[in-house]
């Protein structure tokens, strides 16, 4: 549907967004979106990228009831899944069609990026985007949040020259800092994932050994054990034992995983006692203290941004589908449908 198209005569035009209505629930929402206001643009989305994780928890109602959806981004400030229906997405790529009087003009035409929620076209202030950077596609630039992710917890790990790093899980948070670490000079880098296709984009990103999460044990992989730096990235919570298990005398274990309202059993006694372990719990929403005085969060968008360039995370997009199809994708993802890394949404047709 083209533009004209989507035009009402009152100089609106008509958005599809996506609304999470109820656990295990979703619709598509077509609502009349008027003309930016004078300090605003407006973007046509091309993509959004589809979180497997914190998405999939909202979508099973896992998330904690008390918990906002994410209090450090202006567009889903308020927002909880206890107040159904509700929006979200955080990782949209558009191009901006109009400005207000008071923006600059030459914003007209960029591509932009948006921690915006799932819709075809939405209306935000240029200090709410940011320009996408030119030899960087739109397809690539969904990644930035995920990226930038990778990036803290590389931070937050403090890998060393010659150190062992183990990371479980390789879904796309977990293969993005595998191909973020496969840039350091360590020891090994070895990652435990049971899907075979993420197995295989492990060691395409650099890693040296991928190994099924029921044969990662101590006594039947020696050589996983007495890890220096373990992440936890796999949103499983016995996955935390695992790390525990892999650890050896003072090692750091960093934990990405968002687990929600998921029961967490975690076994302190015994080894985890004795090796004065170093539990890390990281999220990007922030910057570690010790960082602040050098770094903010440009910087590290800087950072993310060249990454993109360097892992080129394309590779990692397994699906691409209308918005119209999002409780279909959304029921494959809890599903566990074989084969799905990085789903997209592709407004390309609306």
């Amino acid at each position: 549907m083209t533009d004209t198209a989507n035009l009402t005569h009152q100089g609106a035009l008509t958005a599809s967004q996506l609304w999470f209505t109820a656990p295990f629930q979703v619709e598509v929402r077509n609502v009349s979106l008027a003309p930016p206001a004078t300090d605003e643009v407006q973007v046509r989305s091309l993509y959004s990228a589809v979180s497997p994780g914190s998405e999939l928890l909202l979508y099973r109602g896992q998330l904690p009831e008390s918990m906002a959806l994410d209090s450090s981004l202006e567009s889903l400030q308020g927002a909880s899944h206890s107040q159904y229906p509700v929006q979200y997405g955080y990782a949209c790529v558009g191009e901006v069609q109009q400005t207000g009087a008071d923006v600059d003009p030459a914003w007209r035409g960029k591509k932009v990026f948006s921690f915006q929620p799932h819709a075809s076209y939405f209306n935000a202030r240029p200090d709410q985007l940011m320009p996408v950077p030119d030899d960087i596609s739109a397809e690539a630039a969904v990644f930035l949040p995920n990226m930038e992710t990778a990036v803290n917890l590389v931070q937050d790990g403090q890998p060393m020259i010659g150190e062992r790093v183990v990371v479980l899980g390789q879904g796309v948070v977990g293969l993005l800092l595998s191909g973020v670490l496969a840039h350091y000079p360590l020891a090994t880098l070895k990652a435990v994932e049971g899907q075979p296709n993420r197995q295989a984009l492990a060691r395409q990103l650099g890693v040296q050994a991928v190994f099924n999460p029921e044969d990662a044990t101590p006594n039947q992989q020696p050589d996983l054990a007495d890890a220096d730096l373990i992440y936890e990235i796999s949103g499983h919570p016995d996955a935390l034992n695992l790390a525990i298990g892999l650890s050896g005398y003072a090692s750091r274990i960093v934990i990405g995983s968002w687990y929600g309202n998921k029961p967490v059993s975690v076994d302190l006694g015994g080894e985890a006692h004795r090796n004065r372990l170093q539990l890390i719990t990281s999220q990007v929403s922030t910057l570690a203290p010790a960082l602040g005085g050098r770094w903010s969060k440009q910087r590290r968008f800087d950072v993310a941004w060249e990454m993109i360039r360097r892992i080129d995370p394309t590779q990692l997009i397994t699906h691409r589908v209308p918005l119209r199809e999002a409780g279909t994708l959304y029921q494959q993802l809890h599903d566990a449908q074989s084969g799905m890394v990085q789903p997209l949404f592709d407004y390309s047709a609306h």
